[in-house]
């Protein structure tokens, strides 16, 4: 039996499209939605869980995975602003806001790549 002070039920109701985008993003982090959303909380309530992400890390696996999680959420990133990017009309391709956005994608691929050739 579970006791209710250990457990609490919470149930989301969103969008369709917002859910299957949510549970598509946590499968490929191999990671349960059930953790995503008690981080989520926890931060927003001002909950302070420092020790369970500092145990989740205490291996060089486990900062090593965390690493490869954040490349792919950088890759994402990137390939939105090129996205964003590709979507600048002609007229305004030397404009602070192509520049701006070249200037991004630029950046996100130098961190990307430095992060993937550290041993």
């Amino acid at each position: 039996m579970i006791n209710n002070s250990e457990y609490t039920q919470v149930k989301v109701s969103v969008d369709s499209k917002i859910a299957a985008a949510f549970k598509t993003s946590c499968i490929s982090d191999d990671i349960s939605m059930a953790s995503v959303l008690s981080q989520y909380m926890a931060k927003y309530s001002g909950f302070s869980s420092k020790s369970h992400f500092s145990s989740s890390l205490s291996t060089k696996r486990q900062r090593r995975d965390a690493i490869e999680k954040i490349i792919r959420q950088l890759e994402n990133i990137k390939g939105f602003e090129e996205s964003y990017k590709d979507r600048i009309p002609d007229n305004l391709q030397s404009s602070i806001v192509f520049e701006s956005a070249d200037q991004w994608v630029s950046v996100l691929e130098e961190v990307i790549d430095s992060l993937g050739s550290l041993p």
